[in-house]
Parts: structure tokens; sequence; C-alpha cells
């Protein structure tokens, strides 16, 4: 509850984005934010690295040694947010977008690494959930109040995005920073684990979870970017548009893998063994179902309501996509379990699997079909990530092999 109620008021300020986006400006407006967002997205991983899980998992194993931790982590992470900027321009330029747009795509994308400022993975986790589920609103609710106090004409909303984009993360670096201030433990613990936490940071580690969390990401979206280069931004806005319903309602799912990780992180042979009991996953892919059917049968008013009637095209996808929901459940709570337990070499080859599955998919059928390959692609290759995940731990016996001697870090 106390990670949901700041994520739930961020799901609806980025709802309220699309919409009056949709509403207001049109289906290419949408097309170009929602290619900018997931640009941005992509940045996240890139700048963590896997640090952003495995400093969660450090600073749940050792408060003691929070100081330590954090410094080691936010160096390396700076870094990285100056690595990705060519990347990020990159990209602009290969889209099939006007020069301004592709101005903005790089400048909007570019300010998004300003993430690497925030404190949000420290407080993570130290099971500060109320923190950074409220630091979690600050981008889109300044985005959404930058739109609705400029209200400009034309191609120019996507200016004052920008700068309410800039604002956000300002904002939520300099709450975290206020926060660690306040926090922060005695300098005179750093040492009891530095050994533990040199050896968990190692770039041999950090880089087979980064490798896992893109591979993650590159799965889950990766289509959107590839419809930014091989197609037009009509295609990217309807594709977007039927995905975000999908996003909010996975917003549940997100919410319960992302509380329980600091816990994952602590858990025992026993309790790994329990936490993959066949009621467990037979009641989240029934949930999922279930969510799946009342979300097919209300498509056509849902985008109607959300985005306009110009968004009815898009109905098709999101019937399709809503089957997504249920083996999301699955995936998503797995992954989630595999990562905190030190399985980052499982989740690297079943992700890499899907993730390369999806692109060979996309790059045959997204020329043809457009945004409709793009959502046949990413079912299958759900079934794909679900059953290399199901192979990846498939007995009580190999997830005990991989539990830690007492004292040493997973």
């Amino acid at each position: 509850m106390h990670l949901g109620f700041g994520t739930v008021l961020a799901r609806l300020c980025s709802m309220a984005i699309v919409m009056l986006l949709g509403h207001w400006y049109g289906v290419v407006v949408v097309g170009i934010y929602a290619l900018g967002v997931t640009v941005s997205y992509y940045l996240q991983p890139l700048i963590d690295f896997g640090l952003r899980h495995l400093g969660a998992r450090l600073m749940a194993q050792y408060p003691q040694s929070a100081n330590e931790i954090m410094h080691r982590v936010q160096r390396r992470r700076l870094l990285m947010a100056g690595a990705t900027l060519p990347l990020t321009l990159l990209y602009a330029l290969l889209t099939k977008l006007p020069i301004d747009m592709k101005l903005f795509l790089f400048v909007f994308s570019a300010t998004s690494a300003l993430y690497a400022l925030s404190l949000e993975w420290a407080a993570w986790g130290r099971e500060q959930l109320q923190v950074v589920g409220l630091s979690w609103v600050l981008v889109p609710c300044c985005i959404l109040i930058a739109i609705v106090l400029g209200r400009p004409s034309g191609n120019r909303v996507l200016w004052w995005i920008l700068i309410g984009n800039i604002v956000g993360f300002l904002l939520q670096a300099t709450i975290f920073r206020a926060w660690w201030l306040k926090h922060q433990p005695g300098q005179g613990a750093a040492s009891l684990a530095l050994g533990e936490i040199t050896d968990a940071l190692a770039l041999r580690r950090t880089s087979i979870m980064g490798l896992s969390i893109v591979g993650v990401l590159a799965f889950s979206s990766i289509d959107m970017l590839m419809l930014g280069v091989m197609s037009n931004p009509e295609q990217v806005g309807l594709y977007s548009a039927a995905y975000r319903v999908l996003n909010q309602v996975l917003v549940a799912n997100y919410l319960i893998t992302s509380a329980l990780y600091p816990q994952f992180a602590r858990h025992s042979v026993g309790d790994r063994i329990r936490m993959l009991r066949p009621q467990i996953l037979l009641s989240l892919f029934g949930a999922g179902v279930a969510i799946a059917l009342v979300v097919a049968i209300s498509r056509r008013p849902v985008m109607t309501i959300l985005f306009g009637h110009q968004f009815l095209i898009a109905c098709p996808l999101l019937l399709l996509l809503v089957w997504a929901i249920p083996l999301d459940f699955l995936t998503s709570y797995l992954s989630s379990a595999y990562i905190a337990w030190g399985m980052e070499k499982k989740i690297l080859l079943c992700t890499s699997i899907a993730a390369t599955s999806n692109v060979v998919l996309n790059l045959i059928w997204i020329p043809a079909y457009g945004a409709t390959a793009a959502a046949i692609n990413t079912l299958i290759c759900y079934v794909i990530l679900l059953t290399s995940l199901a192979l990846a731990g498939r007995s009580a016996k190999e997830l005990a092999a991989a539990q830690p001697q007492p004292g040493m870090v997973v």
C-alpha cells in the first residue's frame, strides 16, 4: 500500500498526459511522446546497469554499510549516464521523423539522464516504499502541469513536455538527497562488510545483472523502438495507446513484485521453495486471465473515452495485447524472484532468448504489417520467456544449490 499510493498517482498522471495529447493534439504527437518515454525507460537500466538491484540488495543485507554502498554505486551510475548520451543521439537520427521532432526526441531523452542523480534505489533497498512510490509521481506530474498550464498549439506542446521532464527529475534528485542526509547511518560502520560489497559491485557481477535487466526491458518494449525506426509516427501512436492501457492493468503486479524484492533478497532455501508453489503461480495466472477478459470486452469504450474516436482503430491491437496480462503476471513474478535470489545468469539467458526472438520476428514482419505484427510478436515472445523461466527454476534442488552460506552475498 505504501508503494502503491504513489504509483497509482504516477499512473494516473501518465494516463492523463496521453489522454490530453490524444484528444488535443492527435495520434502523431502521442507517438512522438511515446518514443521519448520509451527511450527514457531504456536509459534507466543502462545508467543502473545492474546497480539498482544489486545496490538495493546490498542495502537490505548490509544496512550498517549504507554510506559505502551509496558512494560506490552513485559514482558508477553518473559515469554510465554520460555514456548513454551518444546512444540517444544515434537512435534519434535513425527514426523516421522530421528534424524538429528528432531534436525533441534527443533532448527529452538526454535530460532524462538526470535520473542518475536520484537515490531511489537506496530507499527501495531500505524498504522506504512510501518515499519510493511518491517519487515516481514527480516526473509525470510536472509534465502534466506543464501541458495544462502552457496549453500550446501544435507541436510546441513537445517543448513544454521537455520543461516538465527536466523539472520533475531535478525535484526527484533533490528530495532523495534530502532524505538521505536525514536518514543516513553513522560513518563508522562502512568497513564491516567491505569485502562483500566490493565483490558484489565488481564489474563482472554488475554486468551480468545489467544485461539481464536490459534484456527484460528489451523483451517488453523493443517493439516500440523498432516501430519508430521501421514504421511511421501514426503506427507508433496507435500501438502506444493500446500498450498504455495494458501497462495500467499491470500496475498491481508490478507493485507486488517491487514491494517483495527486498524480502526476496533475504529468503532462505525453504522460503524460495514455498514462493514457487503451484498454488501461487496458478492464482497469478487466473487473476491475469480474469482481468484480460474484462479489458477485452470493454476495449471500444475504453479506447474512445481515454484517447478519442480516432484511436478506435487501435482496438484490434488491444484485443491482442490483453492476453499478455496473465503471461506477464507469471514472468514478472519469476524474474523478480530469480534476480533477488542471485540467479542473474539464468535471467540473462532467458531474456536474451526472448528478446532475440522478438527482434527477429519484428524485423521480418513490422515492415509489412506495422503495429499488428508487433502485438502478435509480443504474445509469441511472452510464451518463449515464460517457458525459459520455467525451465530455469524447474526444481527446488536447483534453487537450493544457489543458496549462499551465511555471511556471503547472493
